[in-house]
C-alpha cells in the first residue's frame, strides 16, 4: 500500500491524527510488523486488518492502537472475533488515549527544551557502559536538552553502517516518534558514514559525545581564546563530514550541535574550512607564545605553581574560590569552566604561590578536545604541584580519579608531584570519606564550607617550600594576593 502525506496532527503532541487505516487479510496472520510501525511513525488513530473468510465475507478484525509512554509497550494489539460484534465506542476510546497522553510527562518540554534519546552500546564492560551513559544524560541535561529516554545495547562488535544495527535502529524510530523526540544523542564518537546513514534511516538529528561536548564547550566559552579554541574543535570535528553529509549537517544549523562560534561554518566547502582552521591555528599558536612569555616570567620570579585539576564539576573552581577569596564563575554543571584561570596566595613569611584552574577533564576525553585546548593544558606543564579535585559524596569518584591519571598520564603529567584533594567531604558518608583518604591518601576538605581548608593549605605550602626555611608559623593564616 502506498501512503499519501497525511500531513500535521490535529494539535500537539498528545493528539493522534485522525486518521484510521483499515485493509482486509486473505490470511488469518493479523497484523504485521510494517502495520505496527506504519502506527506509531504516522501517529494513527488506530491500525486494523479484517480477514476475509472463505465465502469473502469479513472475520476476524485484528485492531492496534498506541499507548501513553509509561505503559511499557508502544502499542496494545487487541483480537475481535468478528467485525459484526463491535458495540464499542471507539471516538471515546481515542479521546481517553489522547488525555492519557496529555497527561504524560516524558511528552511535555520544559521551558521549550529540544527532547533527545540517550544511545548507549557496550562491547564487554557493561557497568562502565552505563556510567557513560549516566554521564551522557549530565551532559545532555547541562546542554539544557530534556532526556525522554535512554537505551543501552549490548553488543558483540559495532555494526559498521549504523553501530547499533539496522533493526535497533528501526526501534529507535519508533520510539523516537512515540515520544516526540527531535534529536538522538550517542555516547561514543561516530564516523562519518555512520552520522550520515542513522540521520538518513531516521530522518533525525543525530548527535554524538564529542558533538555534545563541543556544544556545551560553545555556550559556556566567553574569551577570545576559548571561543577560538571551541571554534577550532568544531571544524575539526566537521571537517571529514561537510562532503560525505551535506543533507544530516543542514539539520544541525539550530539548536543542540549548531550552536557556537562555528555554526556559520557549516555550509562552507571543504577548502575554505582547511583556511579558517590555518587562520585558527595560527592565532592560537600567538595566544599559546603569550601564554609562554607569561610562565617565564612566573618561572624567573621563582614563584610556586599549584594547578589545580580533576574531574568536571568536581568542585575545582568553588575551591580556587575558597582559598583565593575570588569569584570565578563556579557552577554545579559540567564543563562551567573553560577559560584557564591565576590567582595568587599568600602564605606567612611573604611567601605567594600562584593558583591555576584549568578545563576539566572527563571519561574518554575526546583527543579533538585535547588538541584544541592544547595550548590551555600547558599551563599545567608549569606546575609545581598538581592539586587533583575528587568528589568525595559521588559513588563513581574511583573510576574518576582513574580516568583523570589515564588523561594525565597521556599529557606527559603522569610524575608531576600531585596532592589528592578529597571535596565535598560535608556531602560524603563519613565511612566511605575514610576509606578513600586511607586507600589514596589525601586531604578532605569542603569547598563550600571551608572545612579541612587550614589543613589542605598547610600540606600544600610543605609541598611547594619544603626545602627552603620554615618558621613555626602556620599555613591556616594563608591570604590572597592580588588577583592575576
Amino acid at each position: 500500500m502506498f501512503l499519501p502525506d497525511l500531513g500535521p496532527r490535529r494539535a500537539g503532541a498528545s493528539r493522534f491524527r485522525g486518521v484510521r487505516l483499515i485493509h482486509t487479510s486473505l490470511r488469518p496472520e493479523g497484523l504485521e510488523e510494517d502495520d505496527l510501525t506504519d502506527l506509531a511513525l504516522l501517529q494513527l488513530d488506530a491500525v486494523a486488518t479484517i480477514e476475509v473468510l472463505p465465502d469473502g465475507l469479513p472475520g476476524r478484525v485484528h485492531l492496534a492502537t498506541l499507548l501513553p509512554p509509561d505503559a511499557g509497550e508502544p502499542h496494545r494489539v487487541e483480537e475481535i472475533a468478528s467485525i459484526h460484534d463491535w458495540d464499542r465506542d471507539f471516538a471515546a476510546e481515542i479521546e481517553d488515549l489522547e488525555a492519557q497522553f496529555a497527561k504524560n510527562t516524558q511528552l511535555t518540554r520544559v521551558d521549550g527544551k529540544e527532547g533527545v534519546i540517550l544511545v548507549g552500546i557496550t562491547l564487554d564492560d557493561a557497568e562502565r557502559a552505563k556510567r557513560g551513559l549516566a554521564e551522557l544524560e549530565r551532559l545532555a541535561d547541562t546542554a539544557g536538552l530534556q532526556v525522554l529516554d535512554s537505551v543501552l545495547q549490548s553488543r558483540r562488535k559495532l555494526d559498521g553502517k549504523t553501530c547499533i544495527g539496522s533493526g535497533k535502529l528501526q526501534e529507535l524510530v519508533v520510539r523516537s516518534m512515540h515520544l516526540g523526540a527531535d534529536a538522538l544523542i550517542f555516547d561514543r564518537e561516530l564516523s562519518p558514514s555512520q552520522l550520515r546513514n542513522i540521520a538518513t534511516t531516521t530522518d533525525l538529528k543525530v548527535l554524538d559525545r564529542t558533538q555534545l561536548i563541543l556544544d556545551i564547550f560553545a555556550q559556556h566559552a566567553t574569551s577570545r581564546e576559548g571561543k577560538l579554541q571551541v571554534e577550532l574543535a568544531q571544524l575539526r570535528y566537521r571537517a571529514p563530514r561537510l562532503a560525505l553529509m551535506p543533507t544530516a549537517m543542514s539539520r544541525l544549523t539550530g539548536g543542540i550541535g549548531g550552536r557556537g562560534p562555528g555554526e556559520t561554518k557549516l555550509e562552507i566547502n571543504r577548502r575554505r574550512a582547511g583556511e579558517r582552521l590555518t587562520r585558527l591555528e595560527r592565532q592560537l599558536t600567538k595566544l599559546a607564545k603569550n601564554r609562554a612569555t607569561r610562565r617565564a616570567r612566573r618561572e624567573k620570579s621563582q614563584i610556586p605553581v599549584a594547578s589545580i585539576v580533576g574531574y568536571t564539576n568536581a568542585g575545582k573552581s568553588t575551591l580556587l574560590n575558597r582559598m583565593t577569596s575570588s569569584e570565578v564563575i563556579a557552577e554545579d554543571q559540567l564543563f562551567a569552566t573553560l577559560d584557564p584561570t591565576s590567582r595568587r596566595l599568600r602564605f606567612p613569611e611573604e611567601r605567594e604561590i600562584i593558583v591555576t584552574d584549568t578545563v576539566g577533564f572527563i571519561q574518554d576525553l575526546p583527543k579533538t578536545l585535547v588538541e584544541a585546548f592544547k595550548a590551555t593544558l600547558e599551563e599545567l606543564d608549569g606546575a609545581h604541584l598538581l592539586l587533583h579535585v575528587l568528589d568525595a559524596s559521588d559513588p563513581d569518584v574511583e573510576e574518576q580519579l582513574a580516568d583523570v591519571e589515564h588523561i594525565l598520564g597521556e599529557l606527559g603529567l603522569d610524575d608531576r608531584p600531585s596532592l589528592r584533594v578529597w571535596n565535598k567531604a560535608d556531602a560524603a558518608e563519613p565511612e566511605v570519606l575514610a576509606n578513600l583518604v586511607d586507600r589514596y591518601d589525601g586531604v578532605p576538605v569542603s569547598a563550600l564550607t571551608g572545612e579541612g581548608l587550614a589543613r589542605l593549605l598547610d600540606k600544600v605550602e610543605r609541598a611547594l617550600f619544603q626545602n627552603r626555611s620554615r618558621s613555626g608559623t602556620s599555613a591556616s593564616s594563608a591570604v590572597p594576593a592580588r588577583n592575576e
